[in-house]
C-alpha cells in the first residue's frame, strides 16, 4: 500500500523545520491534556466538547476523528509527509515510534510521533491534480492513488548532514508552467464555488425577499421602484421606472416566481405579458428556469420581455452589488476576496 499521511505542520506551516529538524509529526489540542491512549472517539468526545464548548458538532467530530487517526490508525512504519510551505517543499518520512505526550518540545503541539524523514518534492514538479489533492483543509489526512504515486516516484533522497538547506537548490530551479496551471484552476475552483454558494444563498430565501432582491438590483441600476405587497392581485410584482411613477419611459413590469425546481412554462409567460399595452417593458424573474416553449413565447412576443434565471440574476447581484440598499445586502451577504488575476 502507497497510502501517505500527511500531517499539517501548524497554520501557515510554522512548525515545518521544527517538525524536520527534530524528527517528528505533532498534533495539538493541548488543552485536552494527556489521555489514554486506548481512548474511543465515544470517549473523546464529552473531553473535547467540555474543553472546546463553543465548537459546533461538526468541529468536535471533525477534531476527534483527527485525534484518533493520529493515535490509533497510524501505525509504525506507515508513510507520512509533511510540508514546508514556506520553502514549497513535502518531506516524506517513516512513522518509526507510536503516540508520546512530550509538551516540553513542542507546547502547542505536545501529542509526538517520531519520524525518519527520508526524501523531499518539490511543489513546483508536482502535477495539478496532486497539488489539489494536497489541498485539503485537515490537519491530518490521507494522500492516495496517483497523487501518493507520483509523490514517491518524484521523491528526491536527503542528506540528512544538511536536511534543511539541501533541498533549497533545487526548488529555485522549477518552471512556473505547472504553477500557472494550479492557479487558474484554483481560481477556476473558488469563482465556481462562489457563484454556486450565491445562487445557493437566493434559493434559499423566502419569496417576499427575493421579491425585494429584484426590486433592490432595479435601484441600484438606477430607477426607482414600486413592490407590491403579499395578496396584491395586480399581476405585477415590482414596478420600476426612472421617476418612480411611469410617467417616464422606460416603464418596467417585473414579475418574480420563486419556485426552486420548477420552470415556468410558455402559458406563464403568455398571461403576464397578456395585459401589457405597447410602451411597456416586462422582465420576469424565475428562481426556477423556464421551459423551451416559454423561452419560445418571450421571443416571439409583441412586448419587449427579458427572462431572468437564477444564474442571470445572481450576475446582477455581484455587477450591482456595491450600490445595493445595505438592507438588501444583507439577503445576500458577499465579502470582497483577492485571487490571482490572469
Amino acid at each position: 500500500m502507497n497510502d501517505i499521511w500527511f500531517v499539517r505542520a501548524g497554520k501557515e506551516s510554522i512548525y515545518a523545520e521544527d517538525f524536520i529538524q527534530k524528527n517528528i509529526v505533532a498534533l495539538g489540542w493541548s488543552e485536552m491534556g494527556n489521555f489514554d491512549l486506548t481512548s474511543t472517539k465515544v470517549k473523546l468526545i464529552p473531553v473535547y466538547q467540555q474543553t472546546y464548548a463553543s465548537h459546533t458538532d461538526g468541529q468536535v467530530q471533525n477534531g476527534v476523528s483527527q485525534l484518533v487517526r493520529f493515535i490509533q490508525e497510524i501505525k509504525v512504519g506507515d508513510m507520512i509527509m509533511t510540508h514546508d510551505r514556506d520553502k514549497q517543499l513535502y518531506y516524506t518520512g517513516e512513522i518509526i515510534s507510536t503516540c508520546k505526550w512530550q509538551p516540553d518540545l513542542l507546547n502547542e503541539l505536545p501529542r509526538i510521533r517520531d519520524v525518519h524523514w527520508k526524501s523531499y518534492v518539490p511543489r513546483s514538479i508536482l502535477s495539478s491534480e496532486t497539488k489539489n489533492s494536497l489541498g485539503a483543509i485537515q490537519t491530518l489526512f490521507l494522500v492516495r492513488g496517483k497523487s501518493a504515486a507520483e509523490i514517491l516516484a518524484k521523491a528526491t533522497p536527503i542528506q540528512h548532514s544538511s536536511l534543511i538547506t539541501s533541498p533549497l537548490v533545487i526548488s529555485q530551479a522549477a518552471t512556473l508552467t505547472d504553477q500557472n496551471d494550479l492557479e487558474q484552476e484554483i481560481r477556476a475552483e473558488l469563482l465556481g464555488k462562489s457563484e454556486q454558494a450565491i445562487e445557493d444563498r437566493i434559493t434559499r430565501l423566502q419569496w417576499e425577499q427575493v421579491q425585494e432582491l429584484v426590486a433592490g438590483i432595479l435601484r441600484a441600476m438606477g430607477y426607482r421602484t414600486t413592490v407590491s405587497p403579499r395578496g396584491s392581485d395586480r399581476g405585477v410584482d415590482v414596478f420600476a421606472s426612472p421617476d418612480g411613477l411611469g410617467l417616464e419611459e422606460p416603464r418596467i413590469f417585473v414579475e418574480v416566481k420563486h419556485r426552486p425546481n420548477t420552470s415556468m412554462g410558455s402559458q406563464d409567460i403568455r398571461s403576464f405579458i397578456g395585459g401589457r399595452s405597447a410602451g411597456d417593458k416586462c422582465l420576469y424573474v424565475s428562481t426556477g428556469g423556464y421551459s423551451k416553449d416559454a423561452r419560445y413565447e418571450a421571443d416571439r412576443s409583441s412586448i419587449p420581455i427579458n427572462l431572468l434565471g437564477i444564474v442571470e440574476l445572481r450576475k446582477l447581484l455581484v455587477d450591482y452589488y456595491e450600490k445595493l440598499d445595505e438592507e438588501v445586502k444583507s439577503l445576500v451577504p458577499l465579502k470582497r476576496i483577492y485571487v490571482i488575476a490572469d
